[in-house]
């Protein structure tokens, strides 16, 4: 039985009278850029989120680049993060001028281990910048009292996160800036990239969004900084309204597919992901560990499986970023996840029967072959 990891063909046909509607509209209009479809999209997160601003910008890596600049960490600055993540995270700290700090995460959130961060403070660490990844939000209650405590900035990566939540608040309203992405592949994906920044902090707020149009002020042509061209155009932004409407079908049914496999892989002997109290879980991805990681991955490509490794190396073993970390050994729950993770397919379109074969396969293989941790 195929089983594809994601199915964005599925996605547009189930919205292509809407979607090719709605991006007639924008080309006939002749209103391409920062237009109504932004200002909808803009305004629709932020209520969301239960934040006082949404600022629409071109990708995921612009929210994340545009909101630590308009947050004041440059040159020299230090932000602890992690190595388990996409390269955006800390790609964009050194665009800036500053100093990525990375400490180890969590074995079974993925999350920056918040325990660990404390001891990476210098008088140079100017921020946080948690990365929730797969789903689900970082211990934010505990981080946001130490930056409180030792009067840091954080940064939220919500790249993965829109419409995470712990104790009913969003993420957003933990940091003073949060960047989410509309890669094609996210829960809420653009047809190409988009991104958004969500914030509380009305001067922020401001600065990103003139950070966006080349540091352009609120009058025309006069420039109050060095800024990028990352607008996001309507076509993408009306699409996302679209789609937006859909979202938490979407979430729902990537629930169901999450507790086939919960229940289904119970005994299997592989890892399974956990859900930590107070958070919901978005299911942006559904990922095991398994000791055996490479066997099991081509076990399932073997019966037409699809399935991905986020991460396979991790940022502080990668040439730009080696001078930043302190060598092999030193995040070694870093380094083991990256051995470890595989993540099985849980998009919207998959149905039950697909899941249900995807979690058989994996109990196939862990009988041959133990693999737990």
């Amino acid at each position: 039985m195929r089983v594809p990891f994601l199915d964005i063909p599925a996605q547009y046909r189930d919205l292509a009278s809407e979607l090719d509607s709605v991006v007639l509209d924008v080309l006939r209009s002749g209103a391409y850029v920062v237009g109504k479809h932004n200002k909808a999209l803009e305004e629709e997160l932020a209520r969301r989120h239960g934040v006082r601003h949404g600022i629409a910008v071109n990708s995921g890596t612009d929210a994340l680049r545009i909101m630590i600049q308009a947050c004041g960490i440059g040159p020299g600055d230090e932000v602890i993060t992690t190595a388990f993540t996409f390269v955006a995270s800390a790609e964009t700290i050194v665009q800036v001028g500053a100093v990525p700090v990375f400490v180890d995460i969590d074995p079974q959130t993925f999350n920056i281990d918040v325990a660990q961060i404390e001891a990476a403070i210098t008088p140079r660490t100017r921020a946080i910048m948690p990365i929730h990844l797969f789903g689900q939000l970082a211990d934010v209650r505990a981080l946001t009292a130490l930056a409180q405590k030792r009067e840091l900035i954080v940064l939220e990566d919500a790249a993965q996160a829109l419409g995470c939540r712990h104790d009913g608040v969003y993420a957003g309203n933990f940091g003073r800036a949060a960047g989410l992405s509309f890669y094609v592949t996210k829960n809420l994906g653009a047809a190409g990239d988009g991104g958004l920044i969500l914030t509380n902090d009305d001067d922020v707020a401001e600065r990103s969004r003139s950070l966006r149009i080349h540091g352009m002020g609120r009058e025309r042509y006069y420039y109050d900084a060095v800024g990028y061209t990352s607008r996001l155009d309507e076509i993408q932004a009306a699409i996302l309204n679209v789609k937006l409407t859909r979202l938490d079908v979407w979430n729902r049914r990537r629930a169901e597919i999450a507790a086939i496999y919960l229940r289904d892989l119970a005994d299997s002997g592989v890892t399974l992901p956990v859900q930590s109290p107070g958070n919901n879980h978005t299911w942006h991805q559904f990922t095991i560990r398994s000791r055996n990681r490479d066997e099991l991955q081509a076990f399932l490509k073997e019966r037409e499986i699809d399935s991905m490794i986020y991460y396979p190396v991790p940022l502080h073993f990668h040439t730009p970023y080696r001078g930043y970390g302190e060598g092999e050994g030193s995040l070694p729950e870093t380094e083991s996840a990256a051995r470890e993770v595989l993540s099985l397919p849980i998009h919207p379109h998959l149905d039950d029967e697909q899941a249900a074969w995807v979690a058989k396969c994996v109990a196939e293989f862990t009988a041959q072959v133990p693999s737990g941790r």
